[in-house]
């Protein structure tokens, strides 16, 4: 199938590289003339516009978009909408909020184009294993991208979950559980790392519990090979950033009385993170000095 991609990031350009090793036709844009070099060599055409993309591809298109979410999603799907014509359709597999994909679903629709938000997971290990795709549209559109959605995932890696907006739902709350099982194992390591007198051999353990164990996962084997990088992560800083899902998810949570407090727990450990001297400890500490007498470590 012939298809123009958007975003030649580190995911991105993963994503065409599979594409191409199957055989699909690719079209590839980024802002960047260094970005487009790589996908130029994987034997993508390579475009230095949206306008010369479109010129490329022919109707009925189907252009997949592939950058960060908000300012630059917006940008670029507001530029495909002025470009393409009747029966063409944009693919958004970024980390969009789905009501925002809702939104330019119903904006697409006016002019009888098709919109499809492609929540998309596998990271920069998607090209070796394949991307786990959850895709929300309309049913006859869909259709028409299955080729590059079975090239894209792995056997049985790709649903179609709903109408527009559903893609990037479930991916928000993918995420959101991502955040609560990635703190769940900080939290055990930080224990573990913590049993001084057992000099405890983090790597292996990590190796152990993936054989067999009721917590094993694709995370703890890669925790197991973070750890045997560096065992006490000594070259790591302790900054967690948040890339939107985790408080689209507990917002959500909140909006439909659902309760959710490990998810929502997950995402304030993240802000705790960024914090070298958290003013609440600062206060705690304060507090118990007053009222019971007990030490303060002063600043030096």
């Amino acid at each position: 199938m012939k298809i123009g991609f958007v975003g030649l990031g580190r995911m991105g350009l993963n994503m065409v590289q599979r594409l191409r090793n199957d055989g699909h036709d690719i079209v590839a844009y980024a802002r960047k003339e260094s970005s487009r070099e790589p996908a130029k060599a994987m034997g993508a055409t390579t475009v230095a516009s949206l306008e010369e993309l479109v010129d490329q591809l022919e109707a009925p298109r189907k252009v997949w978009v592939m950058v960060p979410e908000g300012e630059a999603t917006e940008e670029t799907i507001r530029e495909l909408w002025n470009l393409l014509s009747k029966g063409d359709t944009v693919i958004d597999g970024g980390n969009s909020n789905y009501k925002d994909s809702a939104r330019r679903a119903k904006w697409y629709k006016q002019k009888d184009m098709g919109y499809i938000d492609c929540g998309t997971s596998g990271g920069i290990w998607g090209l070796k294993i394949g991307y786990c795709l959850m895709y929300g549209g309309e049913k006859e559109i869909v259709s028409q991208l299955e080729p590059v959605f079975k090239t894209l995932a792995p056997k049985d890696g790709y649903l179609h979950v709903g109408p527009n907006g559903s893609g990037h739902f479930v991916k928000m709350m993918h995420n959101g559980i991502e955040y609560a099982l990635l703190q769940a194992y900080a939290e055990g390591f930080e224990i573990l790392n913590a049993k001084k007198e057992f000099n405890l051999d983090l790597p292996a353990i990590a190796h152990l519990w993936n054989q067999g164990s009721v917590v094993r996962s694709w995370l703890l084997e890669l925790a197991e090979d973070a750890l045997k990088k560096d065992p006490r992560l000594e070259s790591i800083k302790g900054f967690v950033e948040d890339s939107g899902e985790g408080r689209w998810s507990a917002k959500e949570a909140i909006d439909m009385d659902v309760p959710a407090p490990t998810i929502a727990l997950a995402l304030f450990e993240r802000f705790r993170s960024r914090q070298d001297q958290s003013f609440g400890n600062k206060f705690i500490a304060a507090l118990r000095n007053e009222f019971g007498g007990h030490a303060v470590k002063k600043q030096g």
